[in-house]
């Protein structure tokens, strides 16, 4: 723990467009945790590149990312946000790890597997031992707690096991993190086939909501979200598409599952499409505001964003060389 607050770690990657599901699932809770938490939200673009990327896009991608944390309301004053490539000691830390991290363990991440089936020409080392670094990034800042889904739950098991392994020959050098469990965000789902969560990388336009989507595309994907032919508003597993727009009226709106069924009870899905469209953009305009607000700033944001790395590369260093002095390399001359 690195001060009075226990520390939590998250990022994003720098890649697609953040969807309605990034913000209330992730984004939205992450405004209030600084309250409890000293947090530390990057921008993982070392992670980005495991896939091909356009430099140029990479570059505006991860400042947008960057503008679109603040906009969420999450103080730079009282959290760190940074570019996860502006810490070297990421990928420095990430080396050491890779050394006390078996084949056999990175060999059973089913990400790995996932994603070298969608990239089959391009299954890189990177691509391999991408847990390994996401290992360093929570071990960097002695993370007590990280927020995860169920996909990266795997990457949370592997990390404890590298951070355990390594404390067993060297002493308590890392911090064991923990899942975090607060209050669980949103699980939205795609508006074209709600089996699937919304994904910034899905191919069907209509299946997400964009965070920076006008109005009027709003409110189109919304009346061509997949529903059913039951015609009631009803939250049940036989209605998957309903109880994903029920789930976002609800998070949007605050009102619970019951209250939400009353108030359409004996009207029509257009009816029910258009509110839940409008309680979207409702609590998106906010969001899109600032975020405008703030990009006419570039000198603030700047100064967010050399700031931000100098407080991270701080705490960042304090592990890196209580690591490199265990493993044995030579102490730097001063």
């Amino acid at each position: 723990m690195i001060g009075e607050n226990k520390v939590l770690f998250s990022g994003m990657q720098a890649t697609g467009n953040l969807t309605l599901g990034n913000y209330l699932g992730a984004l939205k809770n992450w405004v209030s945790l600084c309250d409890e938490y000293l947090c530390f939200y990057s921008v993982v673009d070392l992670h980005s590149i495991t896939i091909r990327q356009d430099p140029a896009e990479l570059r505006r991608r991860a400042r947008n990312l960057l503008t679109l944390y603040i906009a969420a309301g999450i103080d730079p004053e009282k959290n760190c946000l940074y570019y996860q490539s502006h810490v070297s000691a990421h990928a420095e830390l990430a080396w050491i790890l890779n050394c006390f991290t078996y084949m056999g363990e990175l060999n059973r991440m089913t990400q790995f597997k996932d994603k070298a089936a969608k990239h089959a020409d391009n299954i890189n080392a990177g691509l391999f031992t991408y847990p390994v670094l996401m290992a360093a990034d929570i071990l960097l800042y002695q993370s007590d707690v990280v927020p995860v889904g169920n996909d990266q739950l795997q990457h949370l098991e592997i990390t404890r096991d590298i951070a355990q392994r390594f404390n067993a020959i060297y002493g308590d050098v890392f911090t064991i993190p923990e899942p975090y469990i607060g209050k669980a965000g949103a699980r939205i789902r795609s508006l074209q086939d709600p089996s699937k969560k919304m994904s910034k990388s899905d191919e069907n336009p209509n299946a997400s909501i964009y965070l920076m989507d006008d109005p009027d595309t709003i409110m189109r994907k919304f009346k061509r979200a997949v529903t059913d032919s039951e015609g009631c508003v009803r939250y049940c597993k036989e209605q998957p598409g309903i109880m994903n727009l029920i789930d976002i009226y609800s998070a949007c709106t605050d009102k619970s599952v019951s209250e939400i069924e009353k108030e359409f009870d004996g009207r029509g899905y257009g009816d029910f499409k258009t509110a839940v469209g409008e309680s979207v953009v409702a609590i998106l305009k906010p969001l899109q505001d600032r975020f405008d607000d703030l990009n006419k700033n570039k000198d603030h944001i700047d100064k967010i964003i050399k700031e931000n790395a100098e407080k991270a590369e701080y705490y960042a260093l304090k592990t890196l060389r209580k690591v490199q002095k265990k493993v044995g390399f030579p102490e730097r001359v001063r």
